[in-house]
């Protein structure tokens, strides 16, 4: 076969003509661009909201395959969303200062944790989830799991006050419910028990209540899964029922001494 019968070849065969990757690439400059107005001292917020703006209608022109006008209008609606936004990140990242003793200033979790990073991705997605932006939601939650290793799905919904520490391979499914005050460590999965297609639209992710702690690599599963209020999980357990309020659940461990050598 020849280079051009393979280059005909290739071409044959990307059967998807709409496909643009420098939406992906858009739109992760986009979604940085919306942390640092939020959060950076220095960033003019009018002008970056103005900027902010024009990106967005490029990332919604090439995610969009039905032009139908709607851009506009999810555009103001996110935008007025924003200050509400901001209040409840400055409350995560409030929570996490006052609930991890190696936090040494509220500006050292804007700067530096990677689970603040991913809450704040995922509120941002959240609301364009809501009011059924196409792909872009889903690109900006992707970006922010390769950056800090959390995959929050845009569709989750998650209260106020949420601490996420670590955050390295924690999974966050579509229909999760988080509450108010939850604390999560890294490696937990909110996840589904099974996975079929004919469950998309049925609730297939754990629901958490208010002040829970979730610790490292414990594994929640089913959407009928309800995790009471004030509820500690230990680390590595695997939950697939419900756990009543005021409960803690851990694994149970034996440690015996080794024999002695003769």
């Amino acid at each position: 076969m020849t280079t051009a019968e393979i280059i005909q070849q290739i071409i044959s065969n990307k059967n998807r003509p709409l496909l643009n990757f420098s939406l992906k690439l858009k739109t992760e400059k986009f979604t940085d661009n919306l942390f640092y107005t939020l959060f950076d001292a220095e960033a003019c917020v009018s002008t970056n909201i103005e900027h902010l703006e024009t990106d967005f209608r490029e990332v919604y022109r090439l995610a969009c395959l039905i032009r139908d006008g709607s851009c506009k209008k999810i555009w103001d609606t996110f935008l007025a969303k924003l200050p509400t936004i901001l209040e409840n990140l400055n409350l995560d990242a409030q929570e996490i200062f006052d609930n991890d003793p190696a936090a040494n200033s509220v500006e050292e979790i804007y700067l530096a944790y990677p689970g603040f990073y991913a809450i704040a991705i995922y509120r941002f997605s959240h609301e364009l989830f809501l009011l059924n932006t196409p792909l872009i939601p889903r690109l900006m939650s992707e970006y922010a799991h390769s950056k800090t290793g959390t995959d929050i799905h845009p569709g989750a919904t998650i209260g106020n006050s949420f601490f996420l520490d670590h955050a390295t391979g924690t999974v966050i499914g579509e229909t999760s419910i988080i509450k108010n005050h939850v604390k999560i460590y890294q490696g937990v999965t909110l996840g589904a028990l099974q996975v079929n297609k004919n469950m998309k639209n049925t609730k297939r992710h754990p629901t958490v209540e208010n002040n829970v702690t979730i610790y490292a690599n414990a594994t929640i599963l089913g959407g009928n899964t309800v995790i009471g209020e004030n509820c500690t999980i230990g680390g590595n357990v695997w939950i697939t029922e419900s756990v009543p309020k005021d409960s803690i659940v851990y694994e149970t461990h034996e440690t015996r001494l080794k024999p002695k050598r003769k």
